[in-house]
């Protein structure tokens, strides 16, 4: 089940980039503008995952909870475990996975936002700001003969 998932978010990711169409050649000429945030950026991350793969010391019950014995699958399901699992013991760690999720959809949305030249956008303050006198000319024309 997981295997599916993981394939979906990967054809999520692959039709993102097909779709945005975004030029390369661009993003790396302002690379080095960047460096010293991505390198933060990078080592918040590493710590974050030393913390999730040393989990055992934010939820030190962990260990014991593991050594329990399977409840009987009539009094709670799955999801019912699952969800007591993580709102109880992990609750930080879950947040945190919630919190770098979040990060990272607003970075790529972020990053990919540019502006285009070419592309038709709408003005709301033109059309508020725009007078009549200014755009409509009237123009007497004779019967039988055009403009």
């Amino acid at each position: 089940l997981v295997v599916v998932y993981v394939g979906a978010v990967a054809v999520l990711f692959l039709f993102v980039v097909m779709m945005l169409d975004i030029n390369f050649v661009e993003l790396r000429q302002g690379f080095l503008q960047y460096l010293p945030a991505g390198v933060m950026i990078g080592l918040v991350l590493l710590v974050e995952l030393v913390v999730i793969v040393a989990g055992h010391a934010m939820a030190p019950e962990a260990g014991t909870t593991v050594a329990q014995p399977i409840p009987p699958v009539d009094k709670i399901s799955n999801t019912q475990a699952l969800g007591e699992l993580f709102y109880t013991h992990y609750i930080y760690l879950f947040q945190a996975a919630g919190l770098i999720l979040l990060v990272a959809m607003i970075g790529a949305i972020v990053l990919t936002h540019r502006k285009r030249d070419g592309v038709r956008k709408q003005r709301i303050s033109d059309q508020i700001n725009r007078r009549a006198e200014d755009s409509v000319e009237v123009v007497k024309v004779e019967t039988g003969k055009g403009i």
